[in-house]
């Protein structure tokens, strides 16, 4: 078994994503600001390198619903395994490391695609999603379709009705049945199909500039191949995957928008290399190679390098741009082709959600394996008799009344009889044949669209509608609206799930001084910035602090204020946000818009701005930054980004004084360890104790500090910096290895707190589900004080509630710590249940909380089943500090040990994994995007309304889907046991008591239209009534329609088998008693007289006497 140590230490990009999104660190894995500039004597921005960070992050496709690099978001509760460096997913983990080969790579020529795709024949840009063709349509649906088994019995069955001595049915109609069904489904799937089609239709034939005889030509998207030079312009969509050469920028960066790709709204940065910024195609060709990875799906790692006049250097991730994207804020970009169609990466990474079938449909499918036995039974029970019959009436099938072995009018012939054990064997498979109704075909496409018209007025509530962010509620998958109303276990993310994931900035701790409490300043305080005669205004307004305002603005030179002044350059320069400028309807005031991908760097940059330290431009090379009231422009060096070793990020600055200052930030876990020892410790624990208040607060925490370079520690750095950022083998490593190198001996700067609001009625919403007796787990990536926090806020913790608090960071602790929580847990359930005053007492509640560390060593261990039994008889169980494929694990712990429904929800990309884990993924439309949503099952604005969902709409799906499946077992056993009393009166012939057509149409017209109508539309209780009392949501969790293994089920059968029977010896009793029959008499007689005394004579004169009594 790997080291956990080690396996935790390589889930680099798990991690990044985590942390990035909920503990403040400014700095994303996928598109970060990726450049380096050396500074030369004259203090200029001479060079741009780009590093290789691969990345594997869980996160979605825009364009085909959900993808996470899908090999490894498609994860099963029986699948699931742990992504460490020696997993298949590691693959892009040490990409980096690995020279290019010529079997794993790709060699394409810039600017001449014949000789790239002559030699190579790579991939066309003609896209398809259709599954079908004109051709394919029939076979391959026709296939798919009989994939249920279903489907294949009723073949059989129909097929054996046209062999003529088992005709039951008219052979026309015997297969009208499947028949209907088959059509039904196969026009639904070829409008789905049609609308693809029309969809890639449009997408191949829309136009794109492509060099072309030394000019840039109009071409369609399919017709672009590997090699060439493609031109984008603004606002257009990029036809392929291609490498930037040069952009409108004169610093060759590029802002392009990846909502189509993964979800995100906010601008990504893109950089051209220096080395071809300059090389522009019409005025001078570029001739040259590129030798890159092969296609893959990891839509946040590239490694390749291009050769160009002889010198080679290094691609990485931020010099390419991918099919799908938008550009944006670039007034053009040219590049190059170097995957095309199938195999771009938006493509390769085309694969849906894995598919989830309802519970209550699986279960139906064994219910119906049951009733196949029964059928059996009696078929058998037929046959049985008939092989009695047939022996003991042998002699007398020539005149048997329903059987006749001779035709007395073709000459004495045999007719319709092939031996006994023939007999017996064809009366077996024509009771099959007649009873074949038992099975319900009619209920798969019932059930379609009973889900079709439940999700239709699931869509048109407004109760689940969020009008403020104007999100409608969206049922994305179709087949599990009933697995809404048997959910048992709640799985959720706490930002932007819980809260709102708008973050505001609170409280700020600068060298030891707590300024809490002080934020009361007024928004009109905040800094105004004139550029070029117009005033640039933050879009957010942020109340400043009045000391800090003061303190700034006093131009007297203190220790306070330089550190001051320092702590919010920090913020405003170490982050990768993007300023943009909006206009207002005052053309003399401006909006700037602070463009980045995560809220906490933006909530930072806003604070800076509003204490005077505006962030107003961003190149690839430097930043403009209004420092009250003057404007000073400083020199991006380098910088590096978060990595989950290190949990946190700095940047290198060129000041305008001429010094060289590395900003950092981080998680206060990573940054006290590198703070330089001759800092003050009174500074220091201040510092602590204040992070420890805003923690208990539920505030978001992040640590700042800073170290000035000096000549010789700048000289080595640049160097090494420079050979790490160009290496083509270990990048990664090289660079993390660097940054952890330099990030020491920092200068303590303070504190900052940033306020995450809880969403409206999610206290409320707990309770409801709590007395649904539904347990709700919390699984977030903060620290421990502040899921802490949260928990009491939204009322998952209560201060009766006992906790148990599990962070150890060994097995052997773990183990010993779980041993330890399970006595406490026994404890307190022995306590709660001993009798007081005469009264039986309610156990005492237990909170477990546990943190990703110690996952580690218990997830997937022989310490899994421990914790598997400590956290189900603990009543709310809060993991913190966990990475994505840890929330999977949770969720899968629970999911592979149980029977019990499980529900994951969550907003962000790093909830992917558990949404496709958990039987149920609900997504919610927050501000990390929509991965979460496209990789859902149901969407919704706020964690709200999980109570209406659940409890009812949940209620009412389950219940008429329970209902409808249970009619239709029951209807159609009434017909077949009333067909089976007609077989034991009619010779065991298959005779049937009623015409073909009424057979084939009972179940598909006469009997369906009213139990769908009734499973769309029933409500056994009021919307009121059951928001009133959850504890009616228990009957879905007890699974009250468990049909066959219930006693009731077959009591009912046995009842309808009597009633079946019963009108048929009602009616001969009267029939007998007042009006007997001729052959009634004659039997009669037999009881009364000896057969032998009985004569023709006497038995004609007795019936003579009979019909002159009733004339």
């Amino acid at each position: 078994m790997d080291n956990p140590v080690a396996v935790y230490k390589q889930q680099v990009v798990i991690e990044a994503e985590e942390e990035y999104h909920e503990n403040n660190i400014a700095c994303s894995s996928s598109s970060s600001y990726k450049s380096a500039s050396s500074w030369s004597k004259t203090g200029q921005f001479r060079f741009s390198v780009d590093d290789d960070l691969s990345v594997l992050s869980v996160s979605s496709l825009g364009v085909v619903n959900s993808a996470f690099s899908i090999e490894s978001a498609r994860i099963s509760s029986s699948n699931w395994r742990r992504h460490d460096s020696k997993g298949g997913n590691s693959e892009g983990l040490v990409s980096s490391q690995k020279e290019l080969s010529e079997e794993a790579s790709r060699l394409l020529y810039i600017n001449d695609s014949q000789q790239t795709n002559n030699r190579f024949q790579f991939a066309g840009n003609e896209i398809r999603t259709t599954k079908y063709s004109v051709f394919t349509f029939l076979p391959r649906n026709l296939f798919e379709q009989f994939h249920r088994v279903a489907y294949i019995y009723f073949l059989v069955l129909a097929s054996l009705n046209q062999v003529p001595q088992l005709e039951v049915f008219v052979k026309e109609i015997a297969f009208l049945p499947l028949l209907f069904v088959l059509f039904v489904t196969a026009i639904k799937d070829a409008y789905e199909d049609l609308r693809r089609h029309r969809s890639d239709k449009i997408e191949n034939n829309s136009m794109a500039d492509v060099f072309v005889n030394g000019k840039f030509e109009q071409k369609r998207w399919k017709d672009i191949h590997v090699g060439e030079i493609i031109k984008v312009c603004a606002n257009e969509a990029l036809p392929c995957d291609m490498v930037l050469l040069s952009t409108s920028d004169a610093t060759g960066v590029a802002y392009v928008q990846t909502t189509n790709l993964d979800g995100e709204s906010n601008l990504k940065t893109r950089y051209a290399k220096q080395e071809t910024l300059s090389r522009m195609p019409e005025k001078e060709g570029i001739s040259g190679f590129i030798r890159c990875e092969n296609p893959n799906r990891n839509i946040y790692g590239f490694q390749a390098y291009m050769e160009l006049d002889g010198k080679r250097f290094s691609l990485g991730p931020s010099n390419i741009v991918l099919r799908g994207c938008e550009l944006k804020n670039t007034a053009w970009a040219v590049g190059v082709a170097v995957y095309t169609g199938k195999e771009t990466k938006a493509m390769l990474n085309s694969s849906g959600a894995p598919s989830k079938r309802s519970r209550l449909e699986m279960q139906m499918n064994r219910e119906i394996i049951v009733l196949s036995f029964f059928l059996i039974a009696l078929c058998s029970i037929i046959t049985i008799l008939f092989g009695v019959w047939i022996v003991r009436h042998e002699d007398e099938l020539n005149i048997a009344p329903f059987f006749r072995k001779q035709d007395f009018i073709k000459n004495n012939d045999d007719y319709k009889y092939y031996g006994k054990i023939r007999e017996i064997l064809f009366t077996f498979m024509m009771s099959v044949i007649m009873f074949q109704i038992m099975i319900p075909i009619s209920l798969y496409i019932s059930m379609e669209v009973v889900r079709l018209g439940q999700a239709y007025f699931m869509t048109r509530d407004t109760k689940l509608s969020d009008n403020a962010m104007h999100s409608k509620f969206q049922c994305r998958a179709l087949n599990i609206n009933e697995d809404l109303g048997q959910i048992k276990y709640i799985f959720s993310d706490k930002t932007g799930t819980l809260t709102e994931n708008k973050m505001e900035f609170r409280c700020a701790s600068i060298r030891g001084v707590d300024y809490n409490h002080s934020f009361v300043g007024s928004e009109e305080d905040s800094h105004l910035v004139q550029v070029n005669g117009k005033i640039l205004k933050p879009k957010v307004k942020v109340k400043p602090n009045e000391d800090l305002l003061r303190l700034l603005r006093s131009g007297v030179a203190t220790e306070d204020r330089k550190h001051a002044e320092d702590f919010f350059l920090a913020l405003a320069a170490c982050n990768t946000i993007v300023p943009l400028t909006l206009e207002t309807s005052d053309e003399n005031v401006m909006l700037i818009d602070y463009q980045g991908e995560s809220p906490d760097e933006q909530a930072l940059v806003y604070a800076a701005a509003a204490h005077g330290y505006t962030l107003v431009e961003r190149t690839s090379g430097h930043i403009d930054i209004d420092m009250q009231g003057k404007k000073q422009r400083f020199n991006i060096l380098g910088l590096h980004e978060f990595d989950s070793d290190r949990k946190r990020m700095s940047v290198v600055v060129g000041c305008p004084d001429n010094t060289v200052k590395l900003f950092v930030k981080g998680a206060d876990s990573s940054m006290f360890g590198a703070i330089h020892k001759s800092m003050d410790l009174d500074v220091v624990h201040a510092t602590e104790a204040h992070l420890h208040g805003y923690s208990s607060l539920g505030l978001r925490t992040l640590v700042v500090a800073v170290r000035a370079f000096s000549d010789s520690d700048f000289k080595q750095w640049q160097l090494e910096y420079e050979k790490a950022s160009t290496a083509l083998i270990g990048r990664v490593n090289s660079l993390k290895n660097l940054a952890a190198k330099f990030e020491s001996n920092l200068s303590l700067l303070g504190a900052s707190a940033i306020e995450d609001k809880l969403q409206g009625g999610v206290p409320e919403a707990i309770e409801s589900l709590r007395r649904a007796g539904i347990k709700v787990w919390v699984l977030t990536g903060d620290k421990q004080e502040t899921a802490i926090s949260i928990g009491y806020s939204c009322s998952l913790l209560t201060e009766e509630m006992v906790q148990i608090i599990i962070n150890r960071d060994s097995n052997e602790s773990c183990r010993k710590r779980l041993q330890e929580a399970k006595v406490i847990v026994s404890e307190r359930l022995v306590e709660g249940m001993k009798p007081t005053e005469g009264r039986v007492g309610n156990p005492k509640q237990v909170a477990l909380i546990i943190d990703g560390t110690s996952l580690v060593y218990i997830l997937e261990s022989e310490l899994e089943d421990e914790l598997f039994q400590l956290a189900t008889k603990c009543d709310v169980v809060l993991c913190c500090r966990v990475a994505p494929m840890q929330k999977a694990g949770i969720v899968a712990l629970i999911k592979n040990r149980t029977d019990d429904m499980t529900l994951a929800i969550g907003d962000g990309a790093n909830d992917v994994s558990m949404l496709q884990v958990a039987d149920v993924g609900v997504g919610i439309s927050g501000q990390e995007g929509r991965q979460a949503v496209m990789a859902s099952d149901f969407a919704i604005g706020q964690f709200r309304f999980l109570v209406p969902l659940l409890l009812v709409h949940g209620h009412w799906n389950y219940q008429r889907m329970g209902y409808m499946v249970l009619y239709n077992f029951y209807k159609n056993a009434v017909l077949v046991l009333l067909l089976f009393w007609y077989e034991l009166y009619t010779a065991y012939t298959s005779t049937s008591t009623i015409t073909g057509w009424s057979l084939v149409l009972y179940s598909i017209i006469y009997t369906t239209l009213p139990t769908v109508v009734i499973s769309i539309l029933d409500k056994d209780l009021s919307h009121k009534t059951l928001l009133k009392y959850p504890q009616l949501y228990g009957a879905g969790q007890r699974a009250i329609y468990h049909f066959v293994a219930c006693p009731s089920f077959w009591l009912v059968l046995i009842l309808i088998l009597v009633a079946a029977g019963m009108p048929h010896f009602v009616l001969k009793l009267i029939k007998q008693q007042f009006r007997p029959s001729d052959v009634q008499i004659a039997r009669e007689m037999e009881k009364n007289f000896k057969p032998y005394h009985l004569s023709i004579a006497s038995l004609e004169c007795t019936v003579n006497s009979k019909s002159l009594r009733q004339s």
